[in-house]
Formats: C-alpha cells, sequence, structure tokens
C-alpha cells in the first residue's frame, strides 16, 4: 500500500518534486497536493509576460490535469490549509476535510510585501505575485490608468514592463540609487535602466515612499524628498517574505524560513520544506533554481537513495522588462578577484566576468545573454579557466575553438 505524502503548496516547487519522485519512486507514495490558488501549479516566472499579453493563463501551467492523474496524485486546489496536526499526522483544510499524512512537506512559497505607510489599504493598491493579481492588473491596463509601481528588483520590473505594455502610463520608483542591486553592479544597471525607460516606463531611483494619498481611492504617491506623482493605483512589488505562518503555528522551528538542514528535513520527522518558504543555513533563496535543486535532494531521500543538499550559486537569467540580464556567483568581485568587462551601450551589450585564482567565480550580462549557461557552468564545477581566460569574453564557440 503506497504511503500517504502530503504537499502543502501548489506551485513550481511542488509541481517539480512530484516529477522528480515520479522518475525515483513511482507508486511509492499516494501523493495529495494542496493549493489555495483556484487553478493548477503554473510557472510564476512567466506572470509577467501573461500581463504583458505575450502569453495566456493557461499557457503558463506547468502540467496538465492528465500529467498529474497519471502520476496518482490528487491535487486539491482553491483550498487553503487551515492548520497541520503533527501529532495526529493531518492536514486540516479551509473547506472543514482533513487530509491524513505519513510524510509532511511545506511548499508553502512566499507572500508579497506591503510597505507599512499611510494609504497602503486604500483600494487601488496592489500586490504583483499571482494569477489573481494579474487578472487586476490587466483591468487598470485596459482602462488606461496611471499606475505607480514600488520596487526596481525582478518583481517591480516586471510589473512595469507588463502594465506599460498592455497600455497603463507607468512610473517606477525604487528606493536605491540602481536598480536590481542585488543581481547587478552600477554600470549593468545603469545599461538596464535606460533600456526599460527607452520602452516608455518612469523610473525614480532613491525614491523613499512616504504614503499613498487619497481618500476612498488612490489618488497618488507622495515621497520623502516632497514629490509628489498622480496615480490611479500603486502596485507593491518590492519583495517577498517567506510564507511560513502554517509550519510555525504546527511548532515546526521557523527563523526567518522554515529551518531545514541538508536532506531538506525539519526538526520534525517525517517533515520537510523546500522552495521559498525554506531556510537553508541560514538562506531563504527566493528563487525557483534553488527550489528546483532542493526538490531533487529531496525526492532522493524520500526515495531512500540520500544525497545532501550544500546550498546553491546564486543565479538570476531572464527576461527583465523585455531585456534579457544574467547574473550568476560573485558578480561584485570580493577582495582578490579580477574583472573582466566589455560594455557596448549603443547595442545594448555589457558583460562582466569575475576571475579568483584561475577560476571563473561571477558574471553580469546585460542585453546578449546567450551563453549565460555555459558561464553558470564554469562557475559552478569551478572548471579552470586559464587556457580560455583571453577569448571567454568573446563567448563558448570562440573560446572552446581556440583551446581545441
Amino acid at each position: 500500500m503506497s504511503e500517504p505524502l502530503v504537499i502543502v503548496g501548489n506551485g513550481m516547487a511542488a509541481a517539480r518534486l512530484v516529477e522528480e519522485l515520479a522518475k525515483r519512486a513511482l507508486g511509492r507514495y499516494a501523493i495529495a497536493v494542496i493549493g489555495d490558488e483556484p487553478r493548477l501549479a503554473y510557472n510564476r516566472v512567466l506572470l509577467s509576460s501573461v500581463l504583458a499579453g505575450e502569453a495566456t493563463s493557461q499557457e503558463i501551467e506547468l502540467r496538465s490535469a492528465v500529467w498529474w492523474r497519471d502520476r496518482g496524485v490528487t491535487v486539491t486546489y482553491g483550498c487553503a490549509a487551515s492548520s497541520v496536526d503533527l501529532a495526529v499526522r493531518k492536514v486540516h483544510l479551509a473547506n472543514g476535510t482533513d487530509v491524513p499524512f505519513s510524510k509532511l512537506v511545506f511548499a508553502t512559497g512566499s507572500t508579497p510585501l506591503r510597505l507599512a505607510v499611510p494609504g497602503a489599504d486604500l483600494p487601488g493598491v496592489h500586490t504583483f505575485r499571482d494569477t489573481r493579481d494579474v487578472d487586476q492588473l490587466l483591468a487598470l491596463a485596459g482602462a488606461k490608468r496611471r499606475v505607480v509601481v514600488v520596487g526596481g528588483g525582478l518583481l517591480g520590473l516586471e510589473a512595469a514592463y507588463g502594465l506599460a505594455k498592455a497600455g497603463s502610463k507607468v512610473t517606477l520608483l525604487h528606493l536605491m540609487d540602481q536598480l536590481m542591486e542585488r543581481q547587478l553592479d552600477a554600470p549593468a544597471a545603469a545599461l538596464l535602466k535606460r533600456l526599460v525607460e527607452s520602452k516608455g516606463i518612469e523610473i525614480v531611483l532613491d525614491a523613499d515612499t512616504s504614503r499613498i494619498i487619497g481618500t476612498d481611492h488612490v489618488e497618488g504617491v507622495d515621497l520623502a524628498n516632497g514629490r509628489s506623482i498622480v496615480a490611479d493605483a500603486v502596485v507593491f512589488a518590492a519583495g517577498i517574505r517567506p510564507n511560513v505562518a502554517l509550519a510555525k503555528e504546527a511548532g515546526v522551528l521557523v527563523n526567518r524560513g522554515i529551518v531545514v538542514d541538508d536532506r531538506i528535513c525539519t526538526g520534525v520527522e517525517n517533515v520537510y520544506a523546500l522552495g521559498e518558504c525554506a531556510e537553508h543555513r541560514g538562506t531563504c533563496y527566493g528563487l525557483v533554481e534553488p527550489a528546483y535543486e532542493q526538490a531533487k535532494v529531496l525526492a532522493a531521500h524520500l526515495a531512500g537513495n540520500p544525497t545532501d543538499y550544500v546550498g546553491s550559486v546564486v543565479a538570476t537569467n531572464l527576461k527583465v522588462s523585455g531585456v534579457s540580464v544574467f547574473s550568476a556567483g560573485d558578480f561584485l568581485a570580493a577582495e582578490g578577484g579580477e574583472t573582466l568587462v566589455f560594455n557596448d551601450e549603443r547595442r545594448g551589450n555589457y558583460k562582466k566576468l569575475v576571475v579568483a585564482e584561475g577560476r571563473l567565480t561571477g558574471a553580469v550580462l546585460v542585453g546578449d545573454t546567450q551563453d549565460a549557461l555555459w558561464y553558470l557552468d564554469l562557475i559552478r564545477t569551478m572548471a579552470p579557466i586559464e587556457t580560455i581566460r583571453g577569448d571567454m569574453m568573446f563567448g563558448r564557440a570562440l573560446a572552446q575553438l581556440k583551446a581545441a
């Protein structure tokens, strides 16, 4: 008889865990997936494409209903888990039903941050995190509303691009003096700013939002420097927070995220956590690739072939506001690191490679990112690069040709 395994959360991490388990231990577990969003798991990275009209909600679904059914998975969506009773090994759902488990995985993801400023609860203040948010933002864009997006990281840039392309007049506010300061160095961020502005998006840096103006609806935004910006709506896209409430209330150890060890196990026997809700060695990643790596390790553990998760090389490789961007490893060049830089501002291409002790340790690319995965592989494998150092800036094909 199959052992009951419950996954709380129906996002990208949960879908990848099911996929990895199907490869290693198909039929060993009776898997139940529980999600509060009213639909099957989808690629959250592509939400901005839906907002921009470049893809439909159906097109970003990760797997069809048939795929889940063929793997013996029961998917309950549109119904949140309200509590977990570890003593009796049951998950209580908001609809009043209980789901028993032998093993439990928290894959509860993150929740969007809302700035604690006056007016933040006004009608017309939104977040950008799921398809329900996208539906509301599409209605705004369709009405040609003036929108202020707060946050110049990945989420904020994606929201701004999607809204602008869908028809809104968009102003993006960012607290820091450069965009994507966690992923880009200053020259790359400056190029990205110029490229995004060329798409009709106004960008205001060093912008400290002090309050949302309005009485019964949003009318604008006040900045700490005294500037006011007229707006019909505000979108908070200034970061995420691990969704840990369910685990914490159940008695599972939580710091910023749900604490897991190198086997993705929590401190409670047969209880696990992965993805954006998990904290491993003090780090909450908040990115897709680490979640996939954790899913692979957890699947191996559940299949009886344990291996260790030692952490992830943080990498960003996607289109931001229609501009290809890649960042990985020590892109700022720690002490002892050397930098190789190529900057073609006219064509909108920037490359920076960081080398230390004969190995590639970091990279930033804006514009031309076709060799991004090769650079990432060099960083992760710590492969010696001395023989290709002079050519690798110009891409994999030339570097490997010269080295042959």
